[in-house]
């Protein structure tokens, strides 16, 4: 029984794309005067939703700043998306694979993007260390948990 319920799931990329990217150099010109060492920012956001039957699509948001002190050098956000099928897995199961294993196939092609727009803008390579997807579900975990409990103890 177990091998038919594990032959029923599937997972697997249907599509992915760049769904949205923007990049800024707001000081201009004046940001090149000054020595490279930037404060880097990195903010992470994933979402996802269910476009039809079995099918999802997930979003994966990066935003990058670099700051000379309080002076921003470039500011960039991209949307790297996918349409993975997801058959046969149980709600929580489904939730885990939508916020773990998708972003983890989507950042690598996010990264790059990142690199690339880095250096076209004429600052040095920007090599994003990897993330730990799985650790920021379980982060989010724990947080709704904790909410959730403190909701119960103001009843």
């Amino acid at each position: 029984m177990a091998e038919n319920e594990a032959q029923a799931q599937e997972f697997s990329i249907q599509r992915m794309y760049l769904k949205d990217m923007s990049f800024e150099t707001p000081a201009g010109a004046e940001i090149f005067k000054q020595q490279w060492q930037p404060q880097i920012q990195l903010d992470v956001n994933t979402r996802h939703e269910k476009l039809e039957d079995n099918i999802f699509e997930v979003v994966l948001t990066l935003t990058v700043t670099a700051k000379l002190e309080e002076q921003t050098g470039f500011l960039i956000e991209i949307q790297q998306a996918g349409i993975f099928l997801c058959r046969g897995l149980e709600d929580a199961q489904l939730r885990q694979v939508l916020s773990t294993v998708a972003p983890n196939i989507l950042f690598p092609y996010a990264r790059e993007t990142i690199d690339s727009l880095a250096v076209k803008g004429s600052f040095p390579a920007l090599m994003l260390a990897p993330i730990n997807f799985d650790a920021l579900y379980q982060q989010a975990l724990q947080q709704a948990q904790q909410q959730e409990e403190q909701g119960e103890a103001k009843h």
